[in-house]
């Protein structure tokens, strides 16, 4: 038998091109500069390189960084499945507007966010003024932090939830309903499971953004060592503006390693969760 050779016709060119501009790419964009932090962080002996991560003030900057971005991707978990909900279930004058602010965090850039959000909720601010009645401080503390953080994570949640919700058959809550399930088991037994997936990966986008976030954050913080409201992307500045070279780079390596590893522990769940909900 003759095997005739099959054409694959694409409008892009072929795969050897597309694949040498890819890690072309790759490696000027991601490859190399994460490879100079570890070749950077590499020259440091195992003794130093603890000794600069276990300061306090980077030790404190880690602590802040981290908790503040869990509980703003929590609370953008929250918000944005309700947001991404009203946007896809019903139909009101100004959706699109809505649609499009949405990304508004994407676009604007994040010190002016910064700025405007440190104005808004200090003691003198259109709404930290009703908070300083109630005596709760928002600038300059871990809660104008965490505001921040849900400002600039909420669009990756929403925008990875979205398409679920579009694509998701309303048929499977018909069924449900004629079984006798109310709107509660409905949305826990059929419409979240679906979403579980995407949900996560909301969630760990808004995680990681908010880890190594700066200019959203640097005005609303305070930046106090007393206080504990510095963050880590700024201790990685003050060590740059010091010329402290090899503590921005060790520090630098550890939040990469942080960032990493949260990514790969949501993509298993993701993946983990896929495979049992196809399974279903």
């Amino acid at each position: 038998m003759v095997k005739r050779k099959v054409k694959n016709n694409s409008v892009i060119p072929g795969f050897s091109l597309t694949m040498g501009i890819t890690l072309l790419m790759f490696s000027l964009i991601i490859f190399i500069p994460l490879a100079s932090v570890l070749v950077y962080s590499f020259q440091l002996s195992p003794s130093e390189f603890i000794q600069l991560i276990a300061k306090k003030n980077v030790i404190n900057a880690f602590k802040t960084s981290l908790l503040c971005s869990f509980v703003a991707a929590i609370i953008n978990c929250f918000f944005g499945l309700i947001l991404a909900w009203v946007l896809v279930r019903y139909e009101f004058i100004g959706k699109r507007l809505l649609d499009g602010l949405i990304e508004l965090p994407f676009a604007l850039p994040t010190a002016v966010a910064g700025i405007t959000l440190s104005k808004m909720y200090s003691d003198t601010g259109i709404l930290g003024r009703k908070f300083a009645t109630l005596r709760i401080k928002v600038s300059y503390t871990k809660l104008g932090v965490t505001i921040a953080l849900v400002f600039i994570g909420i669009p990756f949640v929403v925008r990875a939830i979205q398409p679920v919700l579009e694509k998701l058959d309303a048929q499977y809550e018909e069924a449900a309903y004629i079984l006798g399930a109310n709107r509660v088991t409905t949305f826990y037994k059929v419409i979240f499971p679906e979403l579980k997936p995407a949900l996560l990966t909301g969630f760990g986008l808004a995680l990681a953004r908010g880890i190594g976030e700066y200019g959203s954050v640097i005005y609303i913080s305070g930046n106090s060592a007393k206080d504990q409201t510095q963050v880590v992307s700024y201790v990685i500045m003050q060590k740059l503006n010091y010329v402290d070279y090899a503590g921005a780079t060790a520090i630098a390596l550890v939040m990469l390693i942080i960032s990493f590893t949260v990514l790969l522990f949501l993509n298993i769940i993701q993946v983990r969760q896929t495979k049992r909900t196809n399974n279903v």
